[in-house]
């Protein structure tokens, strides 16, 4: 989505609200596309003083496969971010700005991009999860480990006191 906003550069107080969905479903992680509903960008454009300020907002479900658990769930996806918009850029290393072209900026192309650079790099089913054991492999979230610990043979003389 091309949103133009030269009627607001010059224009101190303007503000241009947008709203629309992308596909993101292309977009691949690995192998998988999480992305398995359109991705909400919800956000406006206000000129404040002179500076030109994006607020953007983005909203998905992500089909996940826990880290520790290896079991599929839904996540929900939310992020919120502000940039500033520059027609022309002083400072080359500053990637808080984004630079206008004809008075205009590719929301699409940049939700794609915003979306792509804040993909969770850990996904938990829940916060407390506790994985599966190293050893028989059970999920600990369901059941209790099976394997028989074996003791360091450094302590082996303790442990037969314990017994």
């Amino acid at each position: 989505m091309l949103l133009d906003i030269k009627r607001i550069i010059n224009t101190p107080g303007g503000r241009i609200p947008f709203e629309f969905s992308e596909d993101f479903s292309d977009v691949d992680f690995g192998g998988v596309c999480p992305a398995i509903r359109p991705v909400l960008v919800v956000g406006q454009v206000q000129n404040i003083a002179g500076m030109l300020r994006l607020e953007l907002a983005l909203d998905t479900t992500l089909a996940a496969v826990c880290d520790r658990c290896g079991k599929p769930f839904d996540k929900t996806f939310r992020l919120n971010c502000e940039y500033l918009l520059a027609e022309e850029l002083e400072d080359e290393e500053n990637d808080e700005i984004l630079l206008l072209e004809n008075g205009t900026v590719d929301l699409g192309e940049f939700s794609r991009e915003v979306f792509i650079l804040n993909m969770p790099t850990k996904l938990l089913c829940r916060e407390d999860c506790k994985g599966l054991c190293p050893g028989c492999g059970v999920d600990l979230n369901e059941e209790v480990c099976r394997c028989k610990k074996e003791v360091d043979p450094r302590l082996a003389k303790l442990a037969e006191l314990l017994k």
